[in-house]
């Protein structure tokens, strides 16, 4: 970092210059875009143009105007020069979180660390240098807001002849702050083998097995982040969607892209993306198991396509002014059959059913008459026999309607059902208290999942140019299912680490859970080194690893200080997490409490009557979070005191998954406070 060495000094004084230029040319930037703005307001153009470049410039304005503040570069790159470059020769780009110019044809003075000239700060080596002779990283004081004295220290790596690999104590220093407050980007710090996982081209599905602390949720936003600056008009045309497990979780990770300037992306739970109705009832277990197995499409499908059937049906005659024009019954069997085998979603085989209709009265009146109009085709689609007809055969539903007489009905289930389910499964599965309709029934969240699968079969929803998928060991097949539709003329990248399933339902294999999202051919790329979790406590972790039924690789760390301490309660389990409490209070960052949910109130009891006050998971600016074990995944702190994991491993089917979740929580210092032997 900072030197007494006089050439360091004046290294450190052209660089806060340099950023001083910059901030001024950002925030020319800035007032350029809002003065495009209002200069496009008057371009002559149709109505329509106007308006898409008004909604064009605005944008650009308001994403600009909110990016976070903060420095505008870390890092630079001096290129060429040969084996003992001088200094003069060489050619220099500053790296940082979005392209800096005083003017768009002259050099940049900042490049978007997005940029195929930035790759080489993150991949280039002494081995591989990739034309690089020296690269910088800046060191900049925590929480700075971009002020350039803030800029405290500098390092370089000289990469080409004689130059020398070693680690960078700005990277360290780094990843170890304390992690209090929002997640924060890591443009400065990823490394080449998760820079490989950003870069990958828009077609290709990526599936990361991510051990704890390797950054596999910073990699996937990264991966959202750069897509976007690469791919702009096929992306944002196709939509981008960010799937957390919880809305909690979405808090924690919202500041990431806005801060790598981008901003507009949604960012949403799979719950939310399928509500067509709030939860208003909880399925016990046996019942949630089986509507979240995978059988139940194919039981969903029946249910429906029962509806549709031409059988009994006479032939068809159709009045025509004085003419009647008759459809003979095998010819309506032939359609039918014909659309049944092309299984086209049910609303589009209905709309074609009535086509094909239409079409075959067409041929008649056309060996008859001649050429017929627009407008008489549309009066013969839209009679009142055609129309009949086609409700008679394929009739107009709605998924509601299938699925509540599929749970209320015990007949129309067995015959769904059939050779799928067996009788306890379908006893599970019925209303123990039937709706008088669909309209007065009360969903459950797998009801829901199952509402989006009878949708799906109707109609295809809209669908997305990239999907990411965090915590995707949790999925369910049905799950699955729903986000695959949403992606099935896109591409995915999936997160997560299956040795943290914690559903009954949580995925074994990488495997299965690709296949369900209809990405079979998907690149599953294992992430083992971990860059946050202390040693100690991946020790702990690769222990309760190897009782879990998972095939996944033990994970390393490359931070061998951390502390681990184990506190025995001695009856007085509420005394001693608050003496966990406060012991971790003393020491920097942030601290979790973790409890199994039902103690949860009884902790927050026992701190609140020592003075100590407890956020929740969703309060970023709170010192100490008292978190619920099943809401914990995804968030990290500082100091995490683990609240009796016996209570956590008994409260589920999963629970040792669930502890594995809890302690991998620790960034700094793991406290596990128990009142009994422990699980490890």
């Amino acid at each position: 970092m900072t030197s007494p060495d006089p050439a360091l000094r004046h290294a450190l004084s052209r660089e806060r210059a340099h950023h001083e230029r910059c901030r001024t040319a950002f925030h020319g930037m800035v007032e350029d875009a809002q003065e495009h703005v209002v200069t496009g307001a008057d371009v002559s153009a149709s109505g329509a143009d106007a308006e898409v470049l008004g909604h064009g410039l605005r944008s650009r304005a308001k994403e600009m105007r909110e990016l976070p503040e903060g420095p505008l570069f870390f890092g630079r790159l001096d290129f060429g020069g040969g084996e003992r470059p001088d200094p003069g020769e060489l050619r220099s780009l500053h790296i940082g979180r979005l392209r800096i110019g005083e003017h768009p044809a002259q050099e940049p003075l900042v490049v978007d660390w997005r940029a195929p000239v930035s790759r080489a700060f993150y991949q280039a080596t002494v081995h591989d240098p990739q034309g690089v002779a020296v690269r910088r990283r800046f060191g900049w004081a925590p929480g700075s807001n971009g002020d350039s004295a803030d800029l405290t220290g500098l390092e370089d790596e000289h990469l080409q002849a004689g130059g020398e690999s070693r680690a960078s104590e700005i990277v360290t220093r780094e990843m170890e702050r304390p992690r209090v407050g929002p997640m924060r980007d890591i443009a400065a710090t990823i490394q080449p083998e998760q820079d490989d996982l950003v870069r990958g081209d828009l077609a290709l599905s990526v599936c990361v097995q991510g051990a704890p602390g390797t950054g596999k949720t910073a990699v996937g936003l990264h991966r959202a982040a750069y897509l976007l600056y690469t791919h702009p008009h096929r992306v944002r045309r196709g939509g981008l969607l960010i799937l957390g497990p919880n809305r909690t979780f979405l808090t924690y990770i919202s500041q990431v892209l806005p801060a790598l300037g981008e901003s507009g992306v949604r960012q949403s739970t799979l719950r939310d993306e399928i509500a067509r109705h709030p939860v208003a009832e909880t399925d016990d277990e046996r019942a949630a198991g089986v509507k979240h197995d995978v059988r139940m499409a194919q039981v969903l499908r029946r249910a429906l396509y029962a509806r549709v059937g031409a059988e009994g049906v006479d032939a068809l005659v159709v009045p025509d002014g004085s003419y009647r024009w008759r459809v003979t019954e095998s010819e309506l069997l032939r359609i039918m059959a014909d659309v049944r085998d092309e299984e086209p979603p049910y609303a589009v085989g209905r709309e074609r059913v009535r086509t094909r209709v239409v079409r075959r009265i067409q041929a008649q009146a056309e060996r008859r008459a001649g050429p017929r109009s627009n407008a008489w085709v549309q009066r013969i689609s839209r009679s009142r026999a055609v129309g009949a007809y086609v409700d008679a055969v394929w009739p107009r539903v709605r998924a509601e309607e299938v699925l509540a007489e599929l749970l209320t009905e015990p007949g129309v289930l067995a015959a769904a059902a059939d050779g799928l389910l067996d009788a306890d499964e379908q006893k599970a599965l019925l209303w123990a208290k039937p709706p008088r309709s669909w309209k007065s029934a009360r969903w459950s969240a797998a009801d829901l999942v199952l509402l989006d699968e009878v949708a799906g079969l109707i109609e295809h929803p809209q669908g997305y140019g990239h999907v990411v998928v965090d915590e995707a060991q949790d999925l369910s097949p049905l799950e699955c299912r729903a986000i695959a539709r949403r992606a099935a003329f896109g591409s995915v990248t999936v997160r997560g680490d299956l040795a943290q399933g914690t559903t009954p339902w949580a995925a074994r294999s990488w495997e299965t859970v690709l296949r369900h999202l209809g990405k079979p051919d998907a690149v599953v790329v294992p992430l083992t080194t971990g860059f946050r979790v202390p040693g100690a406590v991946l020790a702990l972790a690769n222990r309760l690893l190897a009782r879990l039924d998972v095939e996944v690789p033990a994970a390393r760390s490359l931070r061998g200080e951390g502390e681990l301490r184990f506190r025995a309660a001695d009856g007085d389990l509420p005394g001693a997490v608050v003496a966990a409490v406060r012991d971790a209070l003393g020491r920097e960052g942030s601290v979790g409490v973790v409890a199994a949910d039902g103690d949860v109130e009884r902790v927050r009891e026992a701190l609140g009557a020592a003075g100590i006050g407890a956020g929740g998971a969703d309060e970023s600016g709170a010192r100490v979070a008292l978190v619920p074990a099943s809401v914990v995944k995804g968030l990290e702190y500082d100091q995490v005191v683990a609240v009796d994991p016996a209570a956590m491993v008994a409260a589920e089917e999963r629970g040792l998954h669930r502890l594995y979740v809890v302690v991998t929580r620790a960034v700094a210092g793991l406290e596990v406070v128990h009142d009994g032997p422990l699980p490890f």
